[in-house]
Order: C-alpha cells, then sequence, then structure tokens
C-alpha cells in the first residue's frame, strides 16, 4: 500500500512539473525571427583567416558553450517577446551567435543586447541571462551570459567563461607554444540574503562559508555523494530545509 502511495505521489509531481514547464512555454509570446533586424543591428560574422606558418599547430578548444547551434528562445534588452532560433553562446567574445533562416549566415549579438536565452538540450530547457545590473562581491569585468541552475532563497548561479592563450613560438625567447588554446574558467556564485552574489566553489568547506546554517545539511550530502555531480550535489543541499 504505501509503495502505490510513493509511486502515485511521484507521478502527480512529474505530471506537475511538466503542466508547469507548459504553462510557461505557453505564455512566451514569439515572433518571427526575420524581423529581428528591425530591432536590432545584427553583426555578420566573417570567415577566419588561412595561417600558412607550417610550425603553426592550430587551436585548441573552442570559445563556444556548447559548440553547435540548438533550438533556442531569445528576449532581446527591452521586449517582452522572443525570438525562435538556433543559437549558441561565444564564451571568449562574450556573445550570442546564431544562423539567420534559409542564408545560413553566421550572426553575433553582444550580450548587453540579450535579455534571456532559453536553449533547448537533450529534452531540457537551459535558462541564460546577463550580469548586468546584478551586484557581486567582486565586480566581473563585462556584462556576462549565466546559467540559474536553481531559484529561492539563495539562487544558484553558474557564470560560463572561456579565456584565450595565444600561441607563442615567434623570437628568440619564446614558450615554444605552438597552439591557441580557450580554456575553461566557469565560475559558480550563490546570491545571498544581501542581494549580492558570492562567488563559491564547489566543495563543503566554500558552502559552509557562505550558509553556515546548512552545515549539517552539507556535510551528509558531501560525505554520501563525493563522487555525484557537484551541481546537482549542490542544488540538491539548496532544495533542504
Amino acid at each position: 500500500m504505501k509503495k502505490s502511495l510513493v509511486i502515485c505521489l511521484s507521478i502527480f509531481l512529474t505530471l506537475t512539473s511538466w503542466s508547469q514547464q507548459l504553462s510557461e512555454a505557453s505564455q512566451r509570446v514569439f515572433k518571427s525571427a526575420e524581423n529581428m533586424q528591425s530591432v536590432i543591428n545584427l553583426n555578420k560574422i566573417s570567415q577566419t583567416g588561412i595561417t600558412f606558418d607550417t610550425r603553426y599547430e592550430g587551436v585548441k578548444g573552442s570559445p563556444r558553450l556548447a559548440d553547435t547551434l540548438l533550438p533556442s528562445f531569445l528576449k532581446l534588452a527591452g521586449q517582452d517577446y522572443y525570438f525562435e532560433i538556433r543559437a549558441d553562446l561565444d564564451l571568449a567574445n562574450n556573445a550570442l551567435i546564431y544562423a539567420g533562416s534559409g542564408s545560413g549566415q553566421m550572426y553575433s549579438i553582444p550580450s548587453s543586447d540579450v535579455s534571456e536565452l532559453v536553449i533547448n538540450k537533450g529534452g531540457y530547457e537551459l535558462v541564460f541571462r546577463t550580469t548586468k545590473g546584478k551586484k557581486f562581491e567582486k565586480d566581473l569585468k563585462e556584462n556576462r551570459f549565466y546559467q540559474v541552475l536553481s531559484e529561492g532563497e539563495y539562487e544558484f548561479i553558474k557564470v560560463p567563461m572561456k579565456g584565450f592563450i595565444r600561441a607563442d613560438y615567434q623570437g628568440a625567447y619564446t614558450a615554444d607554444r605552438r597552439y591557441d588554446e580557450y580554456v575553461d574558467e566557469t565560475r559558480y556564485y550563490l546570491k545571498g540574503r544581501d542581494g549580492t552574489y558570492h562567488q563559491v566553489q564547489l566543495n563543503k568547506k566554500s558552502l559552509i562559508k557562505l550558509i553556515p546554517e546548512k552545515k549539517e545539511i552539507i556535510g551528509q550530502a558531501f560525505s554520501k555523494g563525493s563522487s555525484e555531480d557537484k551541481e546537482a550535489l549542490v542544488m540538491s543541499i539548496l532544495e533542504q530545509d
């Protein structure tokens, strides 16, 4: 009997969550992406040049979030409707990129022109906004994209960033580094009760420092799930009272 009740409750919660997602999606107002140019100036992305230095070994890594264009909903700054596009984020240049319908021409939109981007990946909606107007313990140098991982009393966000290290092999005194490389510089933040976003490491010590009232919950979570996905682990901690 208890098992049946648990199964029924699980199904109910799943259906409730699914219906809420449908409700949120149905509230979005869409406009044709072809009308986007009437709202902002779009920057065309040109192909990069070809180098003929045989010592150069190319580029390692990618400046992009997904390295492919994914079905997405874009809301531009100052607008209350969405464009349905295929997009990705250029984390090194801090811009959204997407392909124009029909022509396949790639366009770039700076983060300052973006209010929200919802990327559909693997059946899940990944919600991205920008740090403009947000208060950080240590100011970010640029208006960055961030992913909302968990909302609530302590908002948990992820700021994906890519750094660029140039090749260094020309000249007498160099590191003989024959390739350019994009490196991951992702950061995580928790929004405190003071409304400020504090950088956090996904470990027990850092979390306890920011939310000491959850010390016991944090300790138990890390002792049981040390090999678990750290993002998911932190999200589960924040959901517990």
